[in-house]
């Protein structure tokens, strides 16, 4: 039998888990929570876990090369489905678990799957409703076996008898497992994620294992992240973040993995965990300030009174205490009573009391935003990445923070601005390769080896870089501004009232502005001022709610006017819609970016009555409900003028 120490490099993920097994058998490397209980599992379990599964998988036809789907929730037998792939040589391709049928089925033919893993019933019933017009899916697996008693189709097998299948294989065949793994090389395909299609229809992004590899391990090294560090993982399995720290860089450094129970019990299951790495895109930051805000306003008036003095406090000088900067002796008195008071028990209520190191990414996070975790203490910093760079391209670097800046290029890779101001990198952790698109791979990287982003940026005098926007999506206003919607979208989020909104302005003489409102937030602050509403549509149409926006628009307004790049683009008319933007309704992707030109297309009629003198405008929209039903929804806009402000001259 092949010695396991044959297999024991770092050049391929199985061989990291080989490594990990016979370094730190013992040590806890997933938890999972299930009925309330934390299952553990460590590091020489999960090893036999994988091998089983891969063995099992390897009995039933799959072999090198092929592609295996994976859709559900954050589960260990996922990301061990992964491991499993990737044993024998094939290409975990993981989907968004909430996509409905049809946009799997996209994916599921681009990638041209036979072999599917997936959680529960839900998923396996999307995908029989796909195998009715796409054949050539003859394996589907399933990991949960609640509903699945009276499923008889032969192309279905739970995961618990795929893993008997293995073990049987694997005794009759000793050797097939190592020697499969140690076929493994470091340009071998380690995992196939769909880009998020904002313009155009989604395309699979092959990355190597040296590539992923290259990527954690320079992750790992800049956050000194060790064995003993844990993380909980709960964002799409499809999305690159969630791949590179809940899959890469544990692996690289062999922390633990914590699978939260369901997606409603994730905030009491971070509180239950206390991790001391936590990652999350822009939203759940906004969402988690939004619950913070909700509850304030429900505090006695003592309470209130406290959270805001000291809250002024932290805004003050919080940062700079966390970067270990020089503050006065009463400030820093100051403060040390307020995290006692107040930033403590907010940090714990918020489930961050151990975090060490906080990143967010995905999207460009509001400065106000980015400032409010810090100020508390909570080590919150940006990356800067795409799915095709492994979401690896800057960093920040502990006390080197600045709000407005995504931070400095990340070890081992070059950034650089084209003439017209996109962001191109060249690294090791780049793409190989988009799945069966030459044409498309060859667009995107050029004769020197440099990935175009899109994205357009600037380097300030200390070399961070700065995004401003998708380099498509900026433009100029008619009078010669620059007009970046995404940065003008962001400020709007950062209130607790707003949860989407989507700017206009390019090529025309004002910026205008499409809001959605937080139903939470609005409908609290509804309810404790006695305003009756019968749901989304009927509370985003009422005139105290456009006042309570309007207030919010032009304190953006204020911030923008003292910016001199930006002072020109403030808003000058906005909406509330009438319905919220959902990704089932293709107005977002599944990461929540807004798609600009469906939105423009859909919404043309509310667009040009912003621009007109109109006041208000009806319309009526298409929708689809949870169920796959549709309907219509019809409501008149109220368009409401809001104040602008002079330019602010800054002091030379």
């Amino acid at each position: 039998m092949m010695d396991e120490t044959h297999v024991a490099g770092t050049q391929t993920f199985p061989r990291i888990l080989l490594q990990h097994a016979k370094q730190r058998p013992g040590k806890p490397a997933f938890r999972e929570k299930d009925l309330g209980i934390w299952q553990t599992w460590n590091w020489s379990q999960v090893s036999d876990e994988v091998r089983a599964l891969a063995c099992g998988l390897a009995a039933m036809g799959f072999r090198r090369g092929m592609n295996l789907a994976i859709v559900g929730d954050n589960r260990p037998r996922l990301y061990w489905a992964m491991m499993a792939a990737q044993c024998l040589g094939g290409v975990p391709v993981p989907l968004y678990q909430d996509a409905p049928a049809a946009d799997m089925a996209y994916v599921l033919d681009d990638a041209e799957i036979d072999f599917a893993i997936v959680e529960d019933q839900e998923q396996v019933d999307k995908l029989m409703e796909i195998k009715a017009t796409l054949p050539r899916i003859s394996h589907i697996i399933y990991d949960d076996e609640r509903g699945m008693r009276n499923y008889t189709q032969p192309e279905l097998t739970s995961y618990k008898n795929v893993q008997q299948l293995g073990r049987d294989f694997d005794r009759a065949n000793p050797d097939f497992f190592l020697r499969e793994v140690a076929a493994g090389k470091p340009d071998d395909v380690s995992i196939m994620m769909y880009t998020s299609g904002t313009t155009g229809k989604p395309k699979g992004v092959c990355m190597a294992h040296g590539a992923m590899i290259a990527a954690a391990t320079g992750g790992v090294g800049f956050d000194k992240l060790t064995d003993a560090d844990d993380i909980l993982s709960y964002l799409p399995m499809a999305w690159v973040g969630d791949h590179l720290f809940s899959f890469a860089q544990a692996l690289v450094a062999g922390f633990t993995v914590n699978c939260p129970e369901s997606g409603d019990t994730v905030m009491t299951d971070l509180r239950e965990i206390g991790p001391t790495y936590y990652f999350a895109p822009p939203r759940i930051f906004e969402n988690l300030l939004t619950t913070v805000m909700i509850r304030m306003e429900d505090a006695g008036y003592i309470k209130r009174k406290l959270f805001h003095y000291y809250m002024d406090v932290a805004r003050r000088v919080g940062s700079d205490i966390l970067d270990r900067k020089p503050v006065g002796m009463m400030d820093r008195v100051n403060y040390t009573v307020g995290k006692m008071l107040i930033y403590g028990p907010l940090k714990n209520v918020l489930g961050m009391s151990r975090v060490r190191v906080a990143y967010t990414a995905g999207a460009a996070i509001g400065p106000d935003l980015f400032r409010f975790y810090r100020s508390i203490g909570v080590n919150l910093k940006q990356l800067y990445g795409a799915t095709e760079t492994c979401a690896y391209v800057c960093l920040q670097p502990d006390g080197n923070i600045k709000f407005d800046s995504v931070g400095l290029p990340a070890p081992g890779v070059e950034v650089k601005l084209a003439d017209n101001g996109e962001v191109l990198v060249r690294s090791a952790a780049m793409l190989k390769e988009y799945y069966k698109r030459p044409e498309a791979t060859a667009e995107v990287i050029d004769e020197n080896g440099y990935f175009h982003t899109g994205d357009a940026g600037f380097f300030d005098e200390q070399g961070h870089l700065k995004i401003i926007d998708r380099a498509a999506d900026v433009g100029k206003m008619s009078g010669g501004d620059i007009f970046a919607p995404n940065y003008i979208e962001n400020k709007l989020k950062f209130f607790p009232f707003i949860k989407e909104a989507v700017a206009f302005g390019n090529g025309r003489d004002r910026v205008c502005a499409f809001i959605n409102i937080d139903m939470d937030a609005v409908g609290n602050w509804a309810e404790r001022r006695g305003l009756p509403y019968a749901g989304y549509t009927d509370l985003a149409g009422k005139r105290e709610t456009t006042d309570l926006i309007a207030e919010c628009v032009e304190k953006v307004n204020a911030d923008l006017a003292a910016e001199p790049l930006m002072s020109g683009t403030q808003i000058h008319r906005f909406l509330v819609l009438h319905k919220e933007l959902d990704p089932d309704d293709d107005e977002l992707t599944r990461t929540r970016k807004v798609r600009r030109k469906f939105i423009s297309e859909k919404y043309r009629v509310l667009i040009d009555a912003l621009y007109s003198e109109k006041t208000s405008q009806y319309i009526e929209t298409q929708v689809k409900f949870e169920d796959g039903r549709q309907g219509m929804i019809s409501a008149d806009l109220q368009i409401r003028d809001v104040k602008t402000f002079p330019a602010i001259r800054q002091a030379a």
